[in-house]
């Protein structure tokens, strides 16, 4: 029992204070609240007429930074709306060919049907060419900066005629 005392206080455990249960984390008091703390590191970069950082304005756009965050965009894009439509086709009445007549029916143009297309298969290829691209990052290889800007020029372009052939093929 001793053994177990000892072992409890030196991980800060005490074991005498019966209001707050069997076991007690003793916490140190904060000089400040994070309110407080937020408050004065705002107010000396006010003082010192600092931008808030990191800030848009202050960066000089790049290709990688620009594909970065494409990466991402289609990513949520694709998971949102492959989680809707899995929702929308457990919730709505009537099967799949009958939403597809649906469609048909509302006699869309070629052009719209092609760009609605290219809006389906632009953001996938996109995403998975620039999967791919970062797996071979993950083994180390293309970190020299004319790499990263080659291989995201090869992603694009890739990505670009992916994107069209799959819609020729449609």
């Amino acid at each position: 029992m001793a053994l177990l005392l000892r072992t409890l206080a030196r991980q800060g455990t005490c074991l005498s204070r019966p209001q707050f249960g069997v076991f007690y984390r003793h916490a140190v008091p904060m000089g400040t609240t994070a309110k407080e703390e937020m408050n004065k590191f705002w107010a000396k970069n006010n003082k010192l007429n600092r931008p808030m950082s990191p800030h848009i304005t202050i960066y000089q756009w790049s290709v990688p930074m620009i594909m970065s965050i494409t990466h991402r965009g289609t990513g949520v894009g694709l998971s949102g709306g492959i989680s809707a439509f899995a929702l929308l086709a457990l919730v709505l009445p009537g099967s799949y060919p009958y939403y597809l007549d649906l469609i048909h029916s509302l006699s869309i143009g070629p052009a719209l049907l092609g760009l609605a297309k290219f809006g389906i298969a632009f953001p996938l290829s996109y995403h998975t060419l620039n999967g791919i691209r970062h797996l071979f990052w993950d083994s180390g290889k293309g970190f020299t900066l004319p790499e990263v800007y080659r291989s995201g020029y090869v992603v694009i372009a890739l990505s670009i005629l992916t994107s069209i052939a799959a819609i020729a093929y449609m």
